[in-house]
């Protein structure tokens, strides 16, 4: 939804192609991948939204206050004009929840499947997101480095094999928090995750940032041309929306 993105990504993410939002804990991640999702599904487009995290309802809500400009606490009073709405998204929208480091990249895989043979293949396909995700060869929930690395490497194989461009986000450490810009030496657990990405973007956003609903995207990797830029931007946490 943003054109100066678009432009330094040369159009965007294209089939079997992965771009990253990475940021600290609540900073902006997910509302990231739902304006995203949002303005795929408007413009026509059959789009999964998987969460790991939050819950099918809460997600949803997100979207209705983005579609509908009215803040998530206030929709229940609105409830005949976010239906109205709803009715000019020319695309399918679906959301699917699984919970936390329950899901594997085949879990990912079959539901996808599923979801082709009843005739709603998607374009596009949002994981919110891929450090949530269990390692298909570990039980438990010990996490290293090479486990991380095999799930972002599986989720590149997934957009591949079903020719489609994947969106996730993943987590920085704890100092970044306090970063004016982040940069790729903040990105939480594996490395692996900036080798296998095309695009990776960090958001960045300070206390005051917070207050005034501002942020920083930074461009950290980009296989299409140009990084190393950082873009301001709008984020209203309320409404859901970024510029």
């Amino acid at each position: 939804p943003w054109d100066i993105i678009n432009d330094v990504m040369d159009g965007g993410l294209g089939s079997g192609e992965m771009g990253v939002f990475v940021a600290p804990a609540g900073i902006g991640k997910s509302m990231a991948l739902v304006n995203i999702a949002a303005d795929a599904a408007k413009k026509g487009l059959n789009v999964i939204y998987y969460t790991l995290e939050l819950s099918e309802t809460y997600v949803g809500a997100r979207f209705d206050s983005h579609y509908t400009n009215i803040p998530s606490q206030d929709l229940k009073f609105h409830q005949e004009e976010v239906i109205e709405s709803l009715k000019g998204i020319k695309g399918k929208l679906i959301i699917k929840y699984y919970p936390t480091k329950t899901a594997t990249v085949n879990t990912i895989a079959a539901h996808l499947d599923k979801c082709v043979m009843q005739g709603a293949k998607p374009d596009l396909v949002l994981l919110d997101y891929a450090d949530l995700l269990r390692d298909t060869g570990v039980k438990g929930s010990v996490r290293n480095d090479i486990m991380l690395g095999n799930i972002y490497e599986e989720l590149r194989g997934l957009a591949g094999t079903y020719q489609i461009p994947i969106w996730t986000a993943s987590q920085t450490n704890r100092s970044a928090i306090d970063s004016e810009v982040i940069q790729a030496d903040k990105i939480a657990d594996s490395y692996a995750k900036v080798m296998n990405a095309d695009l990776i973007i960090s958001v960045s956003r300070k206390d005051t940032d917070k207050l005034n609903d501002t942020a920083r995207f930074h461009i950290m990797k980009n296989r299409f041309g140009q990084d190393g830029m950082t873009f301001p931007a709008k984020m209203n946490t309320n409404k859901g929306i970024i510029e």
